[in-house]
């Protein structure tokens, strides 16, 4: 079996203070090592966590998830998620957690949210 991988991007947004952390792969306990270092590693007051490339989350990437709002959340800072899929999105509301993963339908509109 192949061993997963995430690709991570992080750009500027639309306005200073504001970058974007763009994801490419699944998000699992194979791979949320990276997302979390990448968390760690951006200092920007604003993030936006660009999803549409995310395929899969499992528990572990829920868990990293939740993890990277309430570490931004201590500082100061805000976090939003864009594009999420269907099947993502439905393992966020079962878990009751939609209330702090944010998902918007698109980059701009999360954004938006965090400005």
């Amino acid at each position: 079996m192949p061993l997963e991988t995430l690709q991570l991007a992080v750009s500027p947004g639309s306005r200073d203070g504001l970058k974007i952390l763009t994801l490419k792969g699944s998000l699992s306990i194979h791979t949320i090592f990276d997302f979390q270092g990448a968390i760690r590693t951006e200092s920007a007051p604003a993030l936006v966590v660009d999803m549409t490339a995310v395929p899969f989350v499992d528990s572990a990437g829920l868990g990293a998830m939740v993890g990277a709002v309430v570490t931004l959340q201590k500082a100061g800072r805000k976090i939003a998620f864009a594009g999420m899929n269907e099947k993502n999105m439905a393992l966020v509301n079962m878990s009751h957690l939609s209330q702090v993963v944010r998902n918007f339908a698109t980059v701009q509109d999360a954004e938006s949210a965090v400005s």
